[in-house]
């Protein structure tokens, strides 16, 4: 269920738990895409044949495809209804703490930690985790910045 916020409540929310995503399944196809858009072609995560005997036994999304997906993911936890735009403002201490095998299921689980005001937009730090499905330990951790633009003043 997403949380919708106005720039306003956003900033004066205070932390709070914001919830979780819905969960995702991450794809061979979904990885071997990123592969080709990064140049990021190692064989655990694109040669399913080679990383069956490598240490996971199977290949592995890239951290970094995971990591990119927080947007998307985020999206399903809260909303700024008068943002004019978000913007992906920085990362904060990012850790991939577990690999996500090819096939399985992650989703965020996300909590608001502080925010300031720039002018019309407030910047807001959210502490992350990325799940996956039926495993202990997640596959990220960390914390996100975003920024909600509001109007510039007329």
């Amino acid at each position: 269920m997403t949380t919708t916020l106005t720039i306003e409540e956003l900033e004066q929310s205070g932390e709070r738990e914001l919830g979780a995503s819905d969960w995702h399944e991450i794809t061979q196809e979904q990885i071997n895409l990123f592969a080709e858009a990064t140049g990021d072609h190692q064989w655990i995560h694109v040669d399913p044949e080679a990383a069956a005997h490598g240490p996971f036994g199977t290949t592995v999304a890239h951290g970094y495809l995971t990591l990119s997906m927080l947007p998307m993911l985020l999206s399903e936890v809260v909303s700024v209804s008068d943002a004019v735009m978000g913007v992906n403002y920085g990362t904060e201490k990012i850790r991939f703490t577990s690999p996500v095998p090819s096939g399985s299921r992650v989703r965020l689980h996300g909590k608001l930690l502080r925010t300031e005001r720039r002018g019309p937009s407030v910047i807001w730090h959210v502490g992350i985790q990325v799940e996956i499905e039926g495993k202990e330990k997640p596959a990220l951790v960390g914390e996100v910045v975003y920024m909600a633009a509001g109007a510039p003043d007329a």
